[in-house]
């Protein structure tokens, strides 16, 4: 037998020679874990782990030491970050929404009772040939009842078992019960046929008549047969199945996202729940932490998975991100009705109202019904869609908002050429052309030139009021309002832009006179609008899509159709409307009014209720005397730029001993031949100057660069061409007309 003693021995024998060996030591194993976990009081910190190859008898270095971790927030500094539910629902909060909840609600029962009260005759027959047949189920069901035919198939059941004792205890309960019932029969018959007497005798007529009539249409209903109801429904409500957790769950790994169903497969959820699921307006909310390295845009991309996990129609089902949160704070709404197709409230300008473009206007309602405004003035905005996504009705439908304002001057430029923007120029706009031949384009560009000289006519206007009356140095809905400072707004609709940019002799001009008005008419009050139905890199120049302030942004089918409209690295942060399906006209991501990417569905105006508004801003404009140019039939007045030669010109007041003149001193020599073409041009700044005839000589190809010349010993540098440019672009000309 061993002794409990030779395993002590053994283990003092091994001590001893472990001892022995050069460099060994024996560890505590107690001594050394409290050591990783709390240093020793009074200890020096450990020192930094130096780089390169380590010892290998070295100690391993902890990397996460808990108590030299920085300490969370305290529960102050957790109460002072959390986020308050709202007390007020929002719908009790908005009095538009309240108002609009309660006119839904109003118009409904109203449906209702008219409906069924149109057919209460109707009703009241059916009911009345139905009631024979009412009157044998109850006198036969009285009569089973009192024969307690209920309780046959137990007595049956007893005597094909042969169960004596039972089925006379059954047969005594039965008897009691049809002497009792009986007895509460014939009483009640008595009753009944006593009263109605009395009725017959002593009630007035319309008391017996009620009678009668009650009892016919009781008999009546039932006598009505469960596949044929007498009374069918007013109003047939959505079905909807209420959303749970499990069904979020059951969708979310359906998506073939491999964290999510990783974790479902070994029990866990795969997806944190951070509040209850609840109704948000006409549909459901869910919201809650993914897994890690899952993100949102990992999910929108999945839309269609998604709707087929939840079981509902594409356009009920709106994954979003959560701008102040981490990107994998996925916001769940489900609707109860595709967005495409819900019938939405009634557009508050559709038949009666005026508009304050310094206000916000309801142009739109997001997924939930509720009304997304945007306030015209100081933006510019661009629009992008595929063609028949619903580009140039939005337009459309901004152009008659600002029409609605009766200060508004409009120009209004439809470059398809269909007419679709007619209901807007042919009413109220100062200018306004449909097509794209040459003819249009030049128009156009007279007019964009006269909006330019415009736009710094109204910049010297407002540097030059006192800062009491103009102290943000912009237009004001006040100033608007005095007309002899002219500073009304001006709103440019162009559909189908790249027509412009992409024109060959009038590109480049069109192009750098509207990244002028984007960039600086917002603050004097000129508002453009661009729609195109392909956002690139040339159909929307980088200067106009860098500095929109304003972007809508429909279907569209690739990533940099998407960032051209919705600005750089949209599709990565989740903000896609690549996601938008074929039924989804009118629905785009709307980014304005100092808030982020959201999904909106613009109001659906046709072209005769198009025509209609127009017509009632025409009325307005006439009562205020704003109505002016083209509504008026007037013609705009011929740019004297169109009569003369601009090269031809400039060849006149260059002498050939100046190969390289100055842009501003051939701006004054322009302006002494012909002044009323060119002097305008000799009121500016001389920079301005110079790059106003660098923009005037680039539909030509003649680039300007910097010229020096010595003035009083010193270089001077300024803008300048080279005047043989100027010849061998005549010369080109010239051959090119000779040509065709």
């Amino acid at each position: 037998m061993k002794h409990p003693d030779d395993d002590s021995e053994l283990f003092n024998r091994l001590e001893a020679e472990m001892s022995t060996e050069p460099g060994a030591d024996v560890v505590d194993l107690d001594k050394a874990r409290s050591a990783r976990i709390t240093p020793e009081p009074g200890a020096p910190a450990p020192e930094p782990r130096p780089e390169g190859p380590q010892d290998p008898a070295a100690p391993p270095v902890q990397v996460d030491q808990p108590t030299l971790a920085a300490a969370g927030p305290g529960y102050l500094g957790r109460l002072a970050a959390a986020r308050r539910r709202s007390v007020i629902p929002e719908w009790l909060r908005s009095v538009a929404e309240l108002k609009t909840a309660a006119a839904w609600v109003a118009r409904h029962y109203t449906h209702a009772t008219g409906y069924h009260a149109l057919r209460a005759p109707v009703y009241a027959a059916r009911l009345a040939l139905q009631a024979p047949v009412g009157t044998a189920r109850f006198v036969g069901g009285t009569l089973r009842w009192m024969a307690d035919r209920e309780g046959e198939p137990v007595r049956l059941a007893a005597v094909r078992r042969e169960d004596a004792a039972e089925y006379l205890k059954l047969s005594r309960q039965r008897d009691g019960r049809v002497r009792l019932r009986t007895l509460a029969a014939v009483l009640g018959l008595f009753t009944g046929l006593g009263a109605a007497l009395a009725l017959y005798v002593l009630a007035p007529g319309w008391l017996l008549a009620l009678t009668i009539g009650a009892v016919t249409m009781a008999l009546g209903a039932a006598g009505s047969r469960a596949d044929d109801p007498v009374i069918h429904r007013a109003v047939e409500l959505p079905k909807t199945t209420k959303l749970t957790s499990d069904i979020v769950l059951r969708a979310l790994g359906a998506l073939g996202i491999p964290a999510i169903s990783q974790a479902q497969a070994k029990g866990r959820d795969g997806f944190e729940f951070t509040a209850p699921i609840t109704r948000d307006g006409p549909g459901w909310r869910a919201e809650g932490n993914l897994p890690y390295g899952v993100t949102v845009t990992d999910v929108i991309e999945r839309r269609e998975r998604l709707a087929s996990g939840l079981r509902r129609p594409l356009g009920c089902v709106w994954p979003e991100a959560v701008a102040d949160e981490h990107t994998g704070r996925l916001v769940l709404w489900v609707g109860d009705q595709d967005m495409s197709t819900a019938k939405k409230p009634a557009w508050p300008l559709l038949k009666t109202g005026s508009v304050d473009l310094f206000k916000p206007v309801a142009f739109g309602t997001d997924q939930r019904g509720r009304w997304v405004e945007i306030t015209l003035m100081y933006i510019a905005a661009v629009i992008g869609a595929i063609p028949r996504m619903g580009k140039t009705f939005l337009l459309r439908l901004l152009l008659l908002i600002a029409a609605l304002d009766p200060r508004a001057e409009l120009h209004t430029y439809d470059l398809k050429g269909t007419g679709d923007l007619d209901p807007v120029g042919n009413a109220v706009s100062h200018r306004h052309r449909a097509g794209d031949e040459e003819e249009d384009i030049e128009y156009a560009v007279r007019d964009l030139r006269a909006l330019r000289e415009e736009l710094r006519r109204r910049a010297k206007m407002i540097r030059s009021l006192p800062r009491d009356i103009c102290p943000e140095s912009k237009v004001t809905s006040d100033l608007a309002n005095m007309k002899s400072l002219g500073l009304h707004p001006i709103v440019i609709g162009a559909d189908e832009c790249q027509v412009w940019f992409e024109h060959d002799k009038y590109g480049k001009e069109l192009e750098e006179i509207c990244t002028d008005l984007v960039k600086r008419g917002p603050a004097t009050g000129i508002v453009l609008l661009l729609a195109t139905q392909r956002p690139d890199a040339k159909a929307l120049p980088t200067g106009i899509s860098a500095n929109a302030s304003a972007r809508f942004c429909l279907k569209v089918m690739g990533q940099l159709e998407n960032d051209m409209v919705l600005g750089t690295s949209a599709y990565k942060r989740g903000v896609r409307a690549t996601m938008f399906s074929w039924a989804d006209k009118g629905i785009h991501y709307f980014v304005g009014e100092g808030a982020d990417a959201r999904i909106a569905g613009a109001v659906y105006v046709d072209a005769p209720a198009a025509e209609a508004i127009g017509a009632r801003a025409r009325k307005a404009r006439e009562r205020a005397g704003t109505l002016s140019g083209y509504a008026l039939g007037e013609e705009p007045q011929a740019d004297a730029r169109a009569a003369y030669d601009l090269l031809a010109d400039i060849l006149a007041v260059v002498h050939e001993k100046t190969p390289r003149p100055w842009n501003d001193t051939t701006v004054d020599l322009l302006a002494e031949l012909r002044p009323e073409v060119y002097g305008p041009w000799a009121d500016l700044e001389p920079a301005e100057k110079a790059a106003q005839l660098t923009t005037a000589l680039k539909p030509y190809g003649i680039s300007t660069g910097q010229v020096g010349r010595r003035v009083n010993g010193k270089t001077v540098n300024r803008t300048g061409f080279t005047r043989a440019h100027i010849i061998q672009a005549i010369t080109q000309r010239d051959q090119k007309r000779a040509a065709g």
